[in-house]
C-alpha cells in the first residue's frame, strides 16, 4: 500500500481475531499491533513487578534460555540483577507517553558479549528490546555537533535540504537518501537527494497521499526513527500474541517491529534490501521524511541510529526557524503594505470601488494575477478574472463557504464546477471578506498554472491478482509517470494567507470606525494598541532571556546530550505549567496548590499522593508563581532521583501566612532514603536557593537532614494576592578598539532584575574580559554598589518591575561611567534622555553585548580614581 511505510498485510492474532487486509479496509490496518519482530534483535516484555509477560521466539539464540523457559518467570532468571538495575534507573528518565530510552553496551549476561537496549512502556507493560552491541561505540555528540555545524553554514532551503540528505547518508551508509517533502494535500514529492554512484535517482517524483495512509502518518509523529534491516529476512512472532485480557501488544514504539508484507513487497519491487526513515516534525505535524534505501541488507548500530534520530529533530528545529524566518520576513513585507493600505482607505473609503488601485497595493503584498471588489452590491474587476457574471456565481459560492473567514483554494472548480470555464485565467482564489455579514469582499485570483507532474508510478492504483490475493497490489514500476495538471493555480501559501486574515481584521476595523467620527479615540486607541505591544514585545524578550539563561546554566552542569536535553526539557515544562495557570485567568494571580498538585502529577502521575499538601487556599502574584514553579520543580527532581520520592517516602508541603501578610513555605522529606549534604552544587541547587531572595527578596534555608531534606523559604507581602475562602488538606563615550575581550581588567555593574538572566549575563561580561562582575536586583542595591567601589563598566536592565534603572543611569553619567541598556521594550524606553547611550535587545549574546561596549571608550582599571 505504500511507498515508504508498511500499511497493508495481515496481522497475526488468534484464530477468528485476525485482521486481514482489503480494498475496503487497507488504510485502517493496525500496523502498530502486528505481533512480529525483525530477527536482529530479541524483545522481552515485563508486567510492573518485573515478571516476563512476554517474548520473541528468538530468544534461546541470544540469551541461551527458550522462551518457554522465560515465561512467567522473574526478569531476574533471564539477565544479570545489575542490567535490571541499569534498566530500572532508565525508566525513571521517561517523559510522556512516546518517550524510549537506549542504553549502550549493557552486559545482560555475564558470559555474552554487551547488548544495546531500548526501554519504554506499552500500556502496563515494559518492553525491553536488545540487539548485539557495536564492537567501536559511537561518539554522537561530537558527530551530530559536527553535522549541525555544516547544516548552519547552509544558505537558502533547498540547499539546506539536499545538505541534511547528505549529512544522513554519511551517518547511515545508505545508498539512497531522499528528502521527501508532503504537500496540503498530504501527496509527497522527493524536494531532495543524497545518492551513491550509479545508483538511480527519485529526485522531483511525487507520490500520491494514499502511499502513506493516516496510520502510518500517526505512526511517524510517535516514533520519528524506522529501519528495516533486511526485506529478504523472516520475521520472529512474539510468544504469547495476546495477554491474559486479549490484548495484542502496542509495538507502536518499539525498535524491532516487523513489516506488513505488502510493504516488503514494494521494496523487493524497487531491489531494495533495507531502509530506513526519520520524521521531520515541524510545528507539531508531519513535514516529511528522511527516507533511506539500500541494496543489500544494512543495520547501522542502535549508536549510530541514534545520532542520526537525534540529527532529525536538530535538522526539524532548524528547518522550523528558517521556515518562520522566511514567513516573519514575507510578513513583515504584508504588514508595511496593509498598513499603508487600511491608512489610506480610512481617510478615503471610496478607494474601495477602485479595483486598480487594491490590485496594486494588495498585489505588493499579496501576488494576483487579478483582482474582483464587490461592495455594496456593486462589482469592479481588473487583470485576469472571471467576467461579472462568473464573478456574481463566485460571490454565491463565497456566501455560503467563507462564513466571514478568509477563503482560499488553488480549484476554484472543485467547489464551483462551472468555475472550469474560466479555469484558464482564474484557477485558483483568495477571498478577504469586508464585513461581518457575508456580502462584501476583495477576491484576489490567480491564473491556471500549467505543470508537468512526474508521479513515481501512476497515481491511480489498479486491483491485480498479486501474490497477496485479489486486492491492491503494490506499483511494480517506480519510473516516472508525468501527467500535465490543468485547472490548478499556483497555491496560497499560510503566509499569504496570514497577511490575508490581517488585511481583514484591520480593514474590517476601518469600515466600522468610517460609520463613527471619534478621530480622538482612534488616536488613543492606537496610543493603547502601541503600549501593547510594548509590553508584550517586553514579556516576549524576557522570556527568550530566560529560556536562553536556562539553556546556558543546563549546558554547564550536563555530563551528555541527552541528560541536557532531559534536564532542559523538564525546567521548560515546569515553566510551561506555571504559565498556564497564570495565563488562564488573563495573567491573573494563580493558586500555590495548583501548582504543588500540577508538580507532583508531571512526576508521580498515579502517586501523585505521596505528596502531601497543607495550607490556606493561597494566591500569589505571576512573577512569584513562577519564580516557586521552578523551585517546587527542582525540589521534585531532586526528591525523586535522590531523596524521599526515590524509594517510598513522601513529601509533606505545607505552608501558612505570615504576621506580615507574606508566605512561609516548607518542604520536608520523610521515610525516604539516608540523606547527606551533596559535594557539588550545581544549577539545581542553585535556583533553590537563590532564587527566591534574588527575585522576590524573601529568605531559604534548606538542610540536609539524615532523615530527609528539609527546605523553608519565605516570600515577602508583595508576592502574595490573598486567600481564597476554601482551604486545601550621555555617559563617557566607550570604545574598546574591536578587541574580542574588550573588558579586560573591569569591574562590571550589571543591573538586573531576574536571577537566571543575570547569571547569563554575568557569563557573557566574563567571557568579554571583565574581572569582576556585581550584580543588583534593584535601584538601591545598585547605588549602594557605586557608592562603595569602582567600577568601568556597567550593564542596565532599564525595567524593573515597578521602577526603572533611570536613577543608576543618573549615578553613572555623574561617576563618568559608560554604560548600555539591555531591555526587553526594544529602543522605545525614552533614551533621549542619555543621547549616545547603547541600547540592546534581550536576549542579547556576546556579538550583540561587544558591540555596545565598543560604541566608545571605557577607561582603564588604572583611571578609576574618580569614582573614589
Amino acid at each position: 500500500m505504500t511507498k515508504h511505510s508498511e500499511s497493508d498485510g495481515q496481522v497475526p492474532g488468534n484464530g477468528a481475531g485476525a485482521f486481514a487486509v482489503d480494498l475496503s479496509n487497507c488504510d485502517r490496518e493496525p500496523i502498530h499491533v502486528l505481533g512480529i519482530i525483525q530477527p536482529f534483535g530479541f524483545l522481552v516484555a515485563v508486567t510492573p513487578d518485573w515478571m516476563v509477560a512476554r517474548v520473541s521466539e528468538n530468544l534461546a539464540e541470544f540469551t541461551g534460555t527458550s522462551p518457554e523457559t522465560a515465561l512467567g518467570q522473574p526478569l531476574s532468571d533471564l539477565i544479570d540483577r545489575e542490567a535490571i538495575h541499569t534498566i530500572r534507573n532508565r525508566l525513571t528518565t521517561l517523559r510522556g507517553p512516546d518517550a524510549v530510552e537506549r542504553i549502550f553496551g549493557v552486559p545482560l549476561l555475564a558470559d555474552r558479549p554487551p547488548f544495546d537496549v531500548a526501554v519504554h512502556f506499552s500500556g502496563r507493560e515494559i518492553v525491553i528490546e536488545a540487539e548485539p552491541a557495536a564492537a567501536e561505540p559511537l561518539e554522537a555528540t561530537s558527530v551530530v555537533r559536527s553535522m549541525i555545524a555544516r547544516l548552519q553554514q547552509v544558505d537558502g532551503l533547498p540547499a539546506f535540504l539536499r545538505e541534511g540528505a547528505r549529512q544522513v547518508r554519511a551517518i547511515t551508509g545508505f545508498d539512497r537518501v531522499m528528502v521527501y517533502r508532503f504537500d496540503a494535500q498530504e501527496s509527497g514529492e522527493v524536494v531532495a537527494e543524497s545518492v551513491r554512484h550509479g545508483v538511480d535517482s527519485f529526485l522531483g517524483l511525487h507520490y500520491p497521499a494514499s502511499d502513506i495512509p493516516s496510520q502510518a502518518r500517526k505512526l511517524y509523529l510517535r516514533n520519528t526513527f524506522r529501519v528495516i534491516a533486511d526485506v529478504g529476512s523472516t520475521p520472529v512472532p512474539l510468544m504469547p500474541q495476546r495477554d491474559p485480557d486479549g490484548k495484542l501488544l502496542d509495538q507502536s514504539l518499539s525498535l524491532l517491529r516487523a513489516v506488513s508484507p505488502i510493504h516488503v513487497e514494494y521494496l523487493r519491487n524497487m531491489g531494495v534490501c533495507a531502509s530506513l526513515s526519520i520524521s521531520i516534525v515541524v510545528g507539531g505535524k508531519l513535514w516529511g521524511l528522511f527516507a533511506c534505501h539500500h541494496y543489500a541488507p544494512r543495520l547501522p548500530s542502535m549508536a549510530a541510529r541514534s545520532a542520526a534520530e537525534l540529527f532529525g529533530q536538530m535538522f526539524s528545529l532548524m528547518l522550523d526557524a528558517r521556515e518562520n524566518a522566511q514567513a516573519r520576513e514575507y510578513e513583515a513585507r504584508g504588514r508595511a503594505v496593509t498598513d499603508r493600505l487600511l491608512a489610506t482607505v480610512a481617510q478615503d473609503n471610496d478607494l474601495l470601488d477602485n479595483p486598480q488601485w487594491l490590485a496594486d497595493v494588495i498585489g505588493d503584498a499579496i501576488p494576483a494575477d487579478g483582482i474582483g471588489v464587490h461592495v455594496r452590491g456593486q462589482t469592479s474587476l481588473v487583470g485576469l478574472t472571471p467576467n461579472p457574471a462568473q464573478f456574481e456565481d463566485v460571490v454565491r459560492l463565497l456566501n455560503r463557504v467563507s462564513s466571514g473567514q478568509v477563503f482560499a483554494t488553488e480549484t476554484i472548480a472543485a467547489q464551483l464546477p462551472s468555475a472550469a470555464a474560466h479555469g484558464d485565467v482564474a484557477a485558483g482564489m483568495l477571498a478577504i471578506p469586508l464585513s461581518r455579514e457575508p456580502r462584501d469582499y476583495i477576491v484576489l485570483f490567480r491564473a491556471e498554472r500549467l505543470r508537468e507532474v512526474r508521479w513515481g508510478g501512476k497515481p491511480e492504483k489498479e486491483i491485480v491478482y498479486g501474490p497477496n490475493g485479489p486486492r491492491l497490489t503494490p506499483r511494480k514500476s517506480f519510473e516516472a509517470w508525468a501527467e500535465l495538471v490543468k485547472g490548478t493555480s499556483q497555491p496560497f501559501t499560510p503566509a499569504e494567507r496570514r497577511v490575508a486574515e490581517a488585511l481583514r481584521v484591520g480593514m474590517l476595523e476601518v469600515l466600522v470606525r468610517l460609520a463613527e467620527t471619534a478621530g480622538a479615540e482612534r488616536a488613543r486607541a492606537s496610543e493603547r494598541q502601541e503600549l501593547l505591544i510594548a509590553e508584550l514585545n517586553h514579556r516576549v524578550r524576557n522570556i527568550l532571556s530566560l529560556i536562553r539563561g536556562l539553556i546556558a546554566q543546563t549546558r554547564d552542569g550536563a555530563a551528555d546530550v541527552a541528560g541536557f536535553i532531559t534536564t532542559l526539557d523538564d525546567r521548560i515544562r515546569s515553566l510551561a505549567r506555571a504559565h498556564d495557570q497564570i495565563t488562564a485567568d488573563r495573567w491573573g494571580p494563580a493558586r500555590l496548590a495548583d501548582l504543588v498538585e500540577i508538580e507532583a502529577g508531571a512526576y508521580l502521575r498515579a502517586q501523585s499522593e505521596r505528596v502531601v499538601a497543607q495550607g490556606e487556599n493561597v494566591l500569589l502574584y505571576p512573577t512569584a508563581y513562577v519564580t516557586i514553579a521552578l523551585v517546587i520543580h527542582e525540589l521534585m527532581t531532586n526528591a525523586v532521583k535522590y531523596g524521599a520520592l526515590a524509594g517510598q517516602g513522601t513529601v509533606h508541603l505545607s505552608w501558612e501566612r505570615d504576621v506580615h501578610g507574606g508566605l512561609a513555605l516548607d518542604w520536608q522529606e520523610r521515610d525516604g532514603p539516608p540523606v547527606a549534604t551533596p559535594t557539588r552544587r550545581g544549577f539545581g541547587s542553585t535556583i533553590i536557593e537563590r532564587s527566591i531572595p534574588y527575585d522576590l527578596g524573601g529568605t531559604a534555608q534548606i538542610s540536609y537532614l539524615p532523615a530527609g531534606v528539609h527546605a523553608r523559604f519565605t516570600l515577602p507581602e508583595p508576592c502574595v494576592a490573598g486567600v481564597t475562602a476554601a482551604r486545601h488538606s550621555g555617559p563617557m563615550p566607550i570604545s574598546l578598539g574591536g578587541a574580542t575581550t574588550p573588558l579586560d581588567g573591569c569591574n562590571v555593574l550589571l543591573v538586573e532584575d531576574s536571577m537566571i538572566i543575570a547569571l547569563d549575563g554575568e557569563d557573557a561580561l566574563r567571557e568579554l574580559g571583565a574581572a569582576a562582575v556585581s550584580t543588583a536586583p534593584t535601584v538601591r542595591d545598585a547605588l549602594r554598589m557605586l557608592d562603595q567601589g569602582p567600577f568601568h563598566f556597567a550593564l542596565l536592565d532599564f525595567n524593573l518591575g515597578v521602577d526603572t534603572s533611570a536613577a543608576v543611569a543618573d549615578k553613572l553619567i555623574e561617576l563618568g561611567v559608560p554604560f548600555a541598556f539591555a531591555t526587553g521594550y526594544g529602543e522605545g524606553i525614552g533614551v533621549e534622555r542619555w543621547p549616545g547611550v547603547p541600547v540592546i535587545n534581550k536576549p542579547y549574546g556576546l556579538k550583540e553585548l561587544r558591540a555596545a561596549v565598543s560604541q566608545g571608550q571605557a577607561a582603564p582599571p588604572a583611571d578609576s580614581a574618580a569614582q573614589q
